[in-house]
């Protein structure tokens, strides 16, 4: 806290510290109430969870109640404050969202490493980015971005790909750091299978998408089976008795099991975009003109010519 404080106070004048707990089992609660009495730091706000959540919706907790115009989100374990001073200058340069991507790989067990590849495969095929160089949690938003989240349903879950996607101003930087130790029990792989799933589905529809065309699919490769089995009965006379009529039965309960699952995937599909769908539009930047001609003629009551005036309103105030 003290780097940070020392890092922050060399770059602007107005600033707040904003501290989330998440759930944490240690004597965390008790230091962290130590550090925002009369002795310790300043402008320090912090945040204690009741339950334990994943890293992006923690952080999402502390953007929300962030007064800032500019915010940073940092992981003091994964992250190197020191970085900061390069993301702000992109921010006030006109960048609406700076993204870092720390280049030093964690080690990581091989099994872990492999359904890491493939979720974000995965998502980059289904939304165009890939979260961890396009959308790395280090990053500096402001306020702007910030709103526009607020829109979405679920902002804590939009938090992470939303400001990659929104069509922000974006910057981009990297560097190389290596982390200290982690404090505690790592994820574990099937925690970060199962937020990895959540994240896939309540972003984006592809997934049902997939449903669906895997039932079409289902449901054209069944009905040619019919097709066959007509033209073997019409056109082959050692047919098996039973069989024509038994294939054509099971070829199409398949085709309109196939044909249900179309719909509910389309139904299911349509659903999940419209829980998970953000506002409609945003306002990405604004203008106005210097002169304004209504801004001459506020306040201004006309008066004939002919007759002088017994008073003028200004302001509103009688004369």
């Amino acid at each position: 806290m003290a780097d940070a404080t020392f890092v922050i106070a060399e770059l602007v004048s107005d600033y707040e510290f904003i501290v989330v707990d998440n759930a944490s089992s240690d004597d965390s609660i008790a230091v962290l109430k130590r550090l925002t009495d009369e002795q310790g730091f300043a402008n320090l706000q912090v945040y204690a969870l009741t339950k334990e959540v994943d890293v992006d919706t923690a952080s999402w907790v502390g953007l929300e109640s962030a007064l800032g115009d500019v915010v940073a989100v940092i992981d003091p374990l994964r992250d190197d404050i020191r970085f900061l001073p390069k993301m702000l200058g992109q921010a006030m340069g006109g960048a609406d969202v700076v993204f870092v991507c720390n280049k030093t790989q964690p080690v990581q067990p091989r099994i872990y490493h492999m359904a890491f590849l493939i979720f974000h495969r995965l998502y980059q095929w289904f939304n165009g980015i890939h979260l961890v160089k396009q959308a790395p949690p280090y990053r500096v938003v402001n306020k702007k971005v910030i709103n526009f989240i607020l829109q979405h349903p679920r902002p804590a879950m939009a938090y992470r790909h939303l400001p990659a996607t929104g069509g922000f101003i974006r910057a981009y930087l990297s560097y190389y750091y290596t982390p200290p130790p982690l404090i505690g029990a790592s994820t574990g792989l099937w925690e970060s299978i199962d937020r990895g799933v959540r994240l896939l589905i309540s972003t984006t529809p592809a997934p049902m998408r997939l449903v669906t065309a895997l039932s079409l699919f289902g449901a054209g490769i069944n009905l040619l089976y019919c097709v066959y089995v007509v033209a073997i009965g019409i056109f082959k006379t050692d047919v098996a008795p039973g069989w024509i009529s038994l294939s054509l039965q099971q070829s199409g309960m398949f085709f309109l099991i196939s044909l249900v699952l179309l719909v509910l995937g389309e139904y299911i599909s349509n659903m999940v975009s419209l829980s998970s769908e953000g506002p409609l539009y945003h306002v990405a930047q604004e203008f106005t003109s210097v002169r304004m001609t209504r801004l001459d003629k506020l306040n201004v009551e006309e008066v004939s010519s002919t007759a002088a005036p017994e008073s003028v309103s200004v302001n509103g105030d009688a004369s």
